[in-house]
């Protein structure tokens, strides 16, 4: 994160599945685009692999935009998932998982 301005805060809730994730897909764009982001996970109560889709597609949106996105707080499943699908590495995750 770039130390000149605070990156902001984005927290989806509830469910990030195949269901749901379409509905938090522009909001993320939108905010990864505009500048350095932290997405907080505290708020999702479950998530699937469209989770990951998300993360990677925010992750893309802030790299074209020349801003950084990092990921706070993702599950133990998600973070089991992203090192199985060998994606682990295209994440920048709080405390270095």
């Amino acid at each position: 994160m770039s130390g000149a301005t605070a990156a902001r805060v984005f927290t989806p809730g509830g469910e990030l599945s195949m269901q749901a994730a379409p509905a938090q897909l522009e909001a993320g764009r939108r905010m990864a685009a505009a500048g350095d982001l932290v997405v907080d996970f505290s708020a999702v109560s479950v998530a699937d692999s469209s989770a990951l889709a998300l993360l990677l597609e925010w992750t893309r949106c802030a790299r074209a935009a020349g801003h950084v996105l990092l990921v706070r707080g993702l599950p133990a499943g998600l973070a089991s998932l992203s090192r199985l699908y060998d994606i682990d590495a295209l994440l920048v995750v709080e405390g270095g998982e």
